[in-house]
């Protein structure tokens, strides 16, 4: 699908929008505008339940939770790396990169806790800082598949996604088949507008052993962002509760209706990408 089928302004309206509703209910959120945060790396758990499952009461008290043994401790890394994941997710973006930074301070080596940093400061705006902390952390002779797919996620949102790709490839040739991986170069595909080759990644993706809950929210988005609502419900559908997926999809209907976007997002002048590990 070319871009040219719907343009920038009012595409990346629409699929920020649509992302943030089909998977918000379930808190893993989402956004795909280049601004957006893509990362799809393993997600912390503050009890025995994943944080992308949680409802809003559960994701607060998991804050304060963490938030309290982070104050506790402040040195200590898990602690920081748990609390800025939460926080991130809760869209509290600034305070989310403070903690990192005092975490970085700490383990300027670690470079775990350099991809961490490298999200939060991308997730605050400074994209241009977090490529440079991702970048710097990368060891040539040693590369780290995370490292390579966050760096990835933040040429996608700077609009450099032959580069980003490149690097997910990367990613891959470390870690052959690694489903958050996937999933974010299915993502990719979808910022240009081409729903088909983004679908082949996801499906990909989610099929690998230890996918998780938003890996198949983003392959219910993208089947549905096709009109094949009821498959993206069935998918939707065993991640979310039922009554959520089914307003998800309702919402994704409506929307594409009001907009008369679907006719658009169908519109293809032109075979996509081959999708290929």
């Amino acid at each position: 699908m070319t871009v040219s089928a719907l343009n920038k302004a009012s595409r990346g309206r629409l699929l920020q929008s649509v992302c943030l509703v089909l998977v918000s209910l379930s808190l893993a959120g989402c956004n795909t505008t280049p601004k957006s945060n893509l990362i799809t790396g393993s997600i912390s758990r503050a009890s025995g339940k994943p944080i992308e499952e949680m409802n809003a009461a559960e994701l607060h008290a998991a804050e304060e939770t963490i938030g309290k043994a982070y104050e506790k401790s402040p040195k200590d890394r898990n602690a920081g790396l748990n609390y800025a994941n939460l926080l991130r997710m809760t869209g509290k973006n600034m305070q989310a990169l403070a903690v990192m930074q005092q975490v970085a301070i700490n383990y300027p080596t670690d470079r775990e806790v350099l991809a961490a940093y490298g999200k939060a400061q991308a997730g605050a705006g400074q994209l241009q800082q977090a490529l440079d902390t991702i970048t710097r952390a990368q060891t040539p002779d040693r590369p780290d598949w995370k490292l390579e797919s966050a760096r990835g996620a933040v040429l996608d949102q700077l609009g450099r996604t032959d580069e980003a790709r490149l690097a997910y490839r990367s990613a891959l040739e470390i870690q052959p088949n690694e489903p958050t991986v996937l999933s974010n170069l299915g993502m990719s595909y979808l910022l240009t507008g081409d729903t088909r080759t983004a679908e082949t990644y996801l499906r990909n993706a989610a099929s690998q052993p230890g996918a998780d809950s938003r890996v198949r929210q983003n392959l219910a988005l993208v089947v549905g962002l096709q009109g094949r609502f009821d498959e993206a419900q069935q998918i939707a559908s065993r991640e979310l509760r039922p009554e959520q997926a089914q307003a998800n999809l309702a919402y994704l209907r409506s929307m594409l209706s009001q907009q008369n976007s679907w006719s658009k997002l169908a519109a293809k002048d032109g075979k996509p990408d081959s999708a290929t590990n």
